[in-house]
């Protein structure tokens, strides 16, 4: 499978660039590793894959083989002049140790040199939280006089109230949504699958949308669709049209900043913390793997108390 062309337009790609970059065998023997070795999920894969391409691109006609720390060291720098954040640097830097693993098992080199690239913590950064008040605005974005604002309005709460990432809310099927419980069966990352509370406002949306507009959706199509958020044409929401919702919302409630459904993953759990939840608790509704990556959400709260001391504090 080529890496997905649509996310390359924004990444200052050429069209013959792209088509000699996703012809690159160390492209396509790294996404064959991924899959059969590593046994990642396809969204996984590809992002691996985008992310390597732009090493590729970085290291143009020398042979991966032949860099060294040396010369490795310039590819963070290259990736910031590019203007990428360092979140975003962080991640292809998790890529290039991946891939000089995979070389390293295949016996084309013999010490990892990537693996003396800076630690991803030191290029993490405090995610980008809404306030309550601008959640609340985004959340009532939707209007009537938008084509299916129930299912905005819906699809918004679920985000919100779940912390899900957009991939897990787009893949969400009526089955694994039980309104009278008040829950619902969330598949995140490797298909571990999850329990997450959903809230009343989230469940009042909910049925109103499947009451009102899912049927008229599903009458678009020919077949029975299962998931729970339906495309205009009655398929599945797919995860790159809740982004461009989100945003499309988020500029209508007055929100300058640049945010994603991301940012309503982020506030989620901000918002749970600074309101007492433990943070075992959070990482289990969020669906972390180690506690250490849902620690950098008491950093955000840590960040806000030092404003407000900042601000009003007459030493500060």
């Amino acid at each position: 499978m080529k890496p997905n062309r649509a996310n390359y337009r924004n990444n200052d790609y050429g069209e013959e660039h792209l088509a000699a970059i996703s012809k690159s065998p160390w492209l396509l023997a790294f996404e064959s590793y991924l899959r059969a070795e590593c046994h990642l999920a396809d969204n996984t894969v590809q992002a691996y894959c985008r992310d390597l391409a732009r090493f590729l691109e970085w290291v143009g006609d020398r042979s991966p083989e032949s860099l060294s720390i040396r010369d490795l060291a310039d590819y963070p720098a290259w990736l910031r002049a590019k203007g990428l954040a360092p979140a975003s640097i962080g991640r292809h830097l998790v890529t290039v140790r991946v891939f000089y693993r995979y070389l390293q098992l295949e016996g084309l080199i013999r010490d990892n040199a990537a693996e003396l690239l800076g630690s991803q913590k030191l290029w993490e950064r405090v995610p980008e939280v809404l306030s309550p008040a601008e959640v609340d605005r985004l959340l009532c974005a939707p209007a009537p006089r938008d084509p299916w604002f129930r299912r905005d309005r819906a699809l918004l709460e679920v985000l919100y109230a779940t912390g899900c990432r957009a991939s897990e809310v787009s893949t969400l099927r009526l089955e694994d949504v039980h309104l009278d419980e008040g829950y619902c069966l969330c598949r995140g990352k490797g298909t571990k699958e999850r329990l997450v509370p959903l809230g009343e406002r989230a469940v009042g949306t909910v049925r109103a949308y499947l009451a009102d507009e899912r049927p008229k959706l599903v009458a678009r199509t020919s077949s029975q669709p299962t998931w729970l958020f339906l495309s205009y044409r009655g398929r599945r929401l797919r995860r790159e049209r809740i982004w461009e919702l989100v945003k499309f919302y988020a500029r209508r409630a007055g929100i300058r900043r640049e945010i994603s459904p991301h940012t309503l993953r982020h506030s989620f759990a901000t918002h749970l913390l600074a309101g007492g939840a433990d943070l075992r608790q959070v990482q289990e509704l969020l669906g972390h793997a180690s506690i250490a990556t849902t620690q950098i959400y008491t950093h955000v709260d840590a960040e806000k108390l030092k404003a407000i001391h900042r601000r009003f504090h007459p030493r500060a």
